[in-house]
């Protein structure tokens, strides 16, 4: 078998491979294991460049398991409490913690008891939500819109799983800061919280109610760790080296030509690139009536300081005050946001060896349109809207952070473009009803019998916990692909 890539998807494809007996060969054409999860060294400064929020700790253990490992063999998680801290600009804030007590508590602080009635009804509601769709729609197959049909899509309905995100929200809690706490999650999927589904309330589940954890070391960690494992459990990763083309015969990819001219057969191939290049590889045509619809994008600031400040937590999401404009602005009008939210995240709050002695390492991510919504020559507006980032956190409490850079990376939705991400964004296709579960696209590509795809622009979709359960069921369409064979 060859997985091409050696990001979470297709290091959590090759071990449950392994696990089931495989021989698996891992192509990665970066220098090291991690996709989207990348890193960058700066002045001592250790970067990570992809996601910074880790949930669902458990399908990480998963995967490991798959070769006799744990989670514990290989990595220190460290729990984040508070999961994040809410800043909004009349100067209140919310901090935001997984054990159900002290967030009824931190509720009922900022707003009141009746908020806090609310606030549990809604999170065992999210639990409900949360149970019936990992069974059955987010750790599940699909091979056509039928297979949604049974108990559980009866039970998401009258859950509500089918009006909007927004309303259900507000259903429980009425206090606008309570409620942007608990729907800026659809962000994620590349959704407005007044368009996206209920059902992706699950996303909330996993922030508010499962944790979030920071592995030592950095999120590269996880890249790090999943390869080790991958490595002792006999798999060759082949870092620095890219797939080229794939040889065919029939339906049938017979081998992997790497760029460097070799020739890698294959029974199998997953591949776990950009939706877009994947299709390129297997000159694969959509047959979709209409384009796929891409997230929005981001514009991320990393920076290396030389001070911190009082009122950041390891995750600080600061709030603009025009919160529904925000949605506009970026998705229907394809412009920066007038008024920023803003993600802080400050690891060496939990990991001080992230950076130098005395320093700090902040990450801010800026939602931002993508390449197709927006005509902004980012070469040029990029290091202007660096600048005015900068102000807004000034302007928010973090005075003197311009003064206080020591080292700094910028990332554009003009620089995700040219990692080979289609419309310039690391979120892939959002998740509109047309793009989720069954009319996602699938894992397996019309045409080829053996070659199956894993990452966020197929099933489950876009987050850290969906990309190691999609490349969890592209080992088993792998698996129970060969077993057919073999019959």
């Amino acid at each position: 078998m060859v997985v091409v890539g050696a990001g979470l998807s297709g290091l959590s494809c090759a071990l449950h491979l392994l696990g089931a007996g495989r021989e698996v060969v891992v192509l990665e054409r970066e220098d090291h294991p991690g996709g989207r999860a990348g890193r960058l060294d700066m002045d001592g400064f250790r970067v990570d460049t992809g996601p910074t929020v880790l949930t669902m700790p458990e399908l990480l253990d998963e995967a490991f398991a798959a070769v006799g490992e744990s989670v514990g063999d290989r990595l220190e998680l460290l729990p984040l409490a508070p999961a994040y801290r809410a800043s909004f600009t009349d100067g209140s804030t919310v901090d935001v913690h997984t054990d159900r007590e002290r967030m009824a508590a931190e509720v009922a602080r900022v707003a009141g008891l009746r908020e806090a009635v609310g606030y549990l009804r809604l999170r065992d509601w999210l639990t409900r939500l949360y149970e019936v769709e990992m069974r059955s729609f987010i750790d599940a197959r699909f091979d056509s819109p039928l297979d949604l049909l049974g108990p559980d899509l009866v039970r998401l309905a009258a859950m509500g799983g089918f009006r909007r995100l927004s309303r259900v929200v507000g259903g429980h809690l009425k206090d606008e800061r309570l409620r942007r706490v608990f729907s800026f999650q659809s962000l994620y999927a590349g959704v407005a919280p007044d368009r996206a589904l209920a059902a992706y309330a699950v996303i909330a589940y996993m922030d508010t109610v499962a944790g979030v954890h920071f592995p030592k070391g950095g999120m590269r960690a996880m890249g790090e760790a999943l390869a080790g494992a991958a490595a002792k459990a006999g798999a060759v990763l082949r870092y620095g080296e890219s797939a080229h083309r794939l040889e065919r015969r029939g339906d049938r990819v017979t081998a992997v030509i790497t760029e460097r001219g070799e020739r890698l057969p294959c029974d199998h191939v997953v591949l776990t690139t950009d939706l877009a290049a994947a299709h390129r590889l297997l000159d694969h045509r959509s047959r979709r009536p209409l384009p796929h619809r891409y997230s929005p994008s981001a514009v991320v600031l990393h920076l290396g300081t030389d001070r911190t400040w009082d009122h950041l937590a390891h995750h600080t999401i600061s709030f603009g005050t025009q919160w529904e404009r925000t949605f506009t602005e970026i998705i229907d009008e394809g412009r920066t946001m007038s008024d920023p939210s803003l993600l802080v995240t400050q690891p060496t709050l939990t990991d001080p060896s992230l950076a130098p002695d005395g320093h700090h390492l902040l990450y801010v991510l800026a939602p931002a349109p993508n390449l197709a919504a927006a005509d902004i020559d980012w070469d040029s507006e990029g290091p202007r809207y660096r600048d005015r980032i900068v102000a807004v956190l000034e302007a928010r409490g973090m005075t003197g952070l311009d003064a206080s850079v020591r080292a700094e990376h910028l990332v554009t939705p003009a620089d995700w473009a040219r990692q080979g991400l289609a419309r310039g964004t690391p979120f892939s296709l959002a998740h509109t009803f047309a793009q989720t579960g069954p009319f996602r696209p699938r894992n397996t590509v019309p045409g080829t019998a053996n070659a199956v795809l894993a990452g966020c622009g197929t099933t489950p979709g876009v987050g850290l916990p969906t990309v190691l359960v999609s490349g969890k069921l592209a080992a088993a369409r792998v698996v129970a692909g060969t077993e057919r064979r073999a019959r």
